[in-house]
């Protein structure tokens, strides 16, 4: 039986960043973030999708690819990077090493078990839909550490999502929380 891939492309809050959905699970619970060639190590599609000049950054989430470009026009990228991620999958090739896949940390306190799931139920559901994916690193003296990943790497409004969406819910949810940063 062959797999019959289909994908489409969102547009993200980044410019430098689209989304390539398909109809196929490529991660489950997790994603996987290849900001460089060089991590790209430990996946065979990111490695494929950087040898497409003008790939800047690979992250790759349950159903969706995002590819941030460096200088070149998307109108040469999108056709390219739609075949290699089709063929990858239809192929049955390795998407990601799982070693290398992020899940959120443990919860330590009853704090940081309301922090994520405040951010697992409606942070990472929205942010996702924009091609990326937020990952709690900690909590400690009142600050919530936040790594960001795909099109909110970089993105020019991630600071404003950061402070005047996440942290503003995450006060307003609980008391102890006095800041959101990224890490």
């Amino acid at each position: 039986m062959s797999i019959s891939v289909k994908m489409y492309t969102e547009t993200t809050p980044n410019p430098n960043t689209l989304k390539f959905v398909t109809n196929q699970i490529l991660i489950e619970n997790g994603s996987a973030d290849f900001p460089t060639i060089e991590s790209s190590i430990d996946s065979e599609l990111a490695q494929a999708l950087y040898n497409i000049d003008g790939i800047f950054g690979v992250f790759i989430s349950n159903d969706f690819v995002t590819i941030t470009k460096n200088g070149v026009d998307w109108a040469t990228l999108i056709s390219k990077i739609k075949e290699t991620i089709k063929t990858h999958i239809e192929e049955g090739k390795s998407i990601v090493n799982t070693a290398v896949i992020t899940k959120f940390a443990e919860a330590k306190t009853d704090i940081e078990s309301k922090i994520i799931q405040i951010l697992e139920t409606e942070i990472r559901p929205a942010v996702a839909m924009d091609g990326g994916d937020i990952i709690f690193k900690g909590f400690s003296g009142g600050i919530v550490a936040l790594q960001m990943q795909g099109s909110c790497s970089g993105c020019p409004s991630s600071t404003a999502t950061l402070k005047q969406g996440i942290e503003r819910r995450l006060k307003e949810a609980i008391p102890e929380v006095t800041e959101v940063m990224a890490v």
